[in-house]
């Protein structure tokens, strides 16, 4: 049979560079390669399979500005395929994953996946990836799910999915968990979600316009370079201890500024939650203008603040998508 007879479901893969796509270069040193990954890989054969490029970089490269490149290329091919996996360097997927996650408006399931190694190591772990991410994306359990992250055979919702090991093969995980598991079963796709899909409401900025940097909390912080991120950008999030509390000093800068700072933690699990009424608890930062960011991490809370910001949302309008009231929430 043809492989691109119509009777084979339509795959695209988006290739934008990351470990999975580099190999060595005449030195030796790692890069990534315009080489199709199709090339070296073979058990999509059941699918008519499609790849695009719309740049090669490694993901610390990667900027919101590229995010937003893939968000209009996904919803430029979306009419054309059946499932879209995406792949990606893995320093940086937890933030490409989570901006599509929150702007992608298509039908068809979007799939982001990578890996740890590359194609010159013995144990090159991107052909089970991309085979695993293909069957999940043209699987019709993926229906509804918007943007998931395929890793090792783990599942992931973009909204929780981040990189918890520098080396490891198993680099992904998240709170409270993987939300499905695929595995091949002599070469068939086993396919099973743990949970069901929940209602989206994606946003559709017109760019990843904003610029939003981060701060980590530390003890002893005396707010230092917190007015000069305020200065430069459109807002801040601050990666602040425990359920969301700072040192004292820094509860009037934040009521001085009339640009948007999100509280996050520098934990790895668990919600900002205003419990102390101490000076700098978090009770005392929400009434000094900061806004919770409830589970997302840091790097995801900047995502949304971009996306936000680039839509002009006010403060106000920022706080109730962040606590997830009316429309303006699409997590």
């Amino acid at each position: 049979m043809d492989p691109h007879s119509p009777a084979r479901r339509r795959l695209a893969i988006i290739q934008t560079g990351g470990t999975i796509g580099s190999q060595p270069d005449k030195h030796g040193d790692l890069r990534p390669s315009k080489r199709l990954l199709t090339d070296r890989i073979s058990d999509l054969s059941t699918f008519s399979t499609r790849v695009y490029q719309p740049f090669t970089l490694p993901s610390p490269h990667i900027t919101p500005t590229h995010m937003h490149q893939l968000r209009d290329l996904i919803h430029a091919i979306e009419g054309d395929v059946d499932g879209i996996v995406v792949t990606h360097g893995t320093d940086t997927l937890e933030e490409t994953s989570f901006y599509l996650y929150l702007t992608v408006n298509v039908g068809v399931p979007v799939v982001l996946t990578g890996s740890m190694r590359h194609s010159k190591e013995p144990s090159w772990d991107g052909p089970f990836n991309v085979w695993a991410a293909s069957h999940v994306a043209m699987d019709p359990q993926s229906a509804g799910r918007g943007v998931v992250v395929v890793f090792a055979g783990d599942i992931f919702d973009a909204r929780t999915v981040t990189k918890v090991h520098t080396t490891a093969l198993e680099a992904f995980g998240g709170y409270p968990g993987a939300i499905g598991r695929i595995d091949s079963l002599e070469g068939t796709p086993a396919l099973r979600y743990f949970a069901r899909p929940e209602i989206r409401r994606p946003l559709d900025p017109p760019g990843a316009l904003a610029h939003v940097e981060i701060i980590t909390a530390y003890a002893g912080w005396r707010g230092e370079g917190l007015n000069e991120a305020l200065a430069r950008a459109d807002g801040v999030v601050i990666a602040a201890l425990g359920v969301g509390n700072l040192p004292p000093q820094l509860v009037p800068i934040i009521a001085a500024t009339n640009k948007p700072v999100v509280i996050s933690t520098r934990a790895d699990i668990g919600p900002i939650l205003p419990i102390y009424g101490y000076e700098g608890g978090g009770k005392t930062l929400e009434r000094a203008g900061a806004i919770p960011a409830s589970f997302l991490n840091a790097f995801k809370a900047r995502m949304k603040l971009i996306v936000l910001l680039s839509l002009g949302y006010d403060r106000a309008e920022i706080n109730a998508s962040f606590r997830g009231h009316g429309h303006a929430s699409p997590t």
